[in-house]
């Protein structure tokens, strides 16, 4: 087993910041050559306090604001116009980064791309859902209309 520091949230693992222990190959193959963690030591705990308080600072203030955003989140479907060719087919897919900029062009606020889940690849138009963690208590769901433009 390998004790990692996550220096950003990996699904079903933890936050930023937190100290999981996690099995070798895992760590080896997968955490470590992405930049999702580092190794554990003695001088990482002023790392992990650094991490926190960078996370900290990107997440909403209070439950109450990240709820505000969900409900205007879920209320209004945000549409995402891509490079598309004549069968509806996408030239390439739909990333995290695209959402998070197709909600803050329609108004609904800033969210972090990293705390954006999508279903799977989107490669071609249509609707689709996608998942927001606002804050550690609040997640919003978001329609998206992926039109071709």
């Amino acid at each position: 087993m390998a004790k990692l520091i996550l220096t950003q949230e990996v699904t079903g693992l933890g936050a930023a910041g937190d100290l999981v222990e996690v099995k070798n190959g895992y760590a080896r193959n997968y955490l470590l050559p992405r930049g999702f963690a580092l190794t554990w030591s003695r001088g990482g705990e002023k790392q992990v306090e650094s991490i926190k308080a960078a996370r900290v600072a990107r997440e909403h203030a209070s439950v109450e604001a990240a709820a505000e955003q969900a409900a205007a989140l879920s209320a209004k479907p945000v549409t995402l116009t891509v490079k598309a060719g004549e069968s509806g087919r996408l030239f390439g897919t739909v990333k995290a980064e695209d959402v998070a900029k197709a909600v803050e062009a329609a108004g609904l606020g800033k969210i972090d791309k990293r705390k954006v889940e999508l279903p799977a690849h989107i490669k071609s138009v249509g609707k689709y859902t996608a998942n927001v963690r606002l804050h550690d208590d609040v997640a919003a769901v978001i329609d998206l209309n992926v039109v071709a433009g």
